[in-house]
């Protein structure tokens, strides 16, 4: 990372990863799922702890979600908002 601040504009993978495993901490009472596993699957995440989700990244992480990215493969685990934040910003959508 650059001079940014974790969870922030240029987090790296790791520190986003990092800053998304807070998150389910703290939204799940510490039933956080693996980086690989599917919340939805688990039962972790309804319709509204998914808006938040949103919500949280775009705060967090400077890029805005559009309707079109509301694709559930895009926010299925840790490891796939990962991938997207990233692909967001090398799109330069921030």
């Amino acid at each position: 990372m650059t001079g940014g601040q974790p969870g922030g504009a240029d987090s790296t993978a790791e520190e986003i990863l990092a800053e998304l495993t807070g998150f389910f901490a703290t939204a799940t009472a510490g039933n956080t799922p693996g980086p690989d596993e599917d919340y939805f699957a688990l039962g972790l995440v309804n319709s509204l702890l998914a808006l938040e989700l949103v919500a949280h990244i775009e705060r967090r992480f400077g890029i805005e979600v559009a309707v079109e990215d509301l694709d559930l493969d895009n926010f299925r685990t840790m490891n796939r908002v990962t991938a997207f934040v990233l692909g967001k910003r090398s799109a330069g959508s921030r």
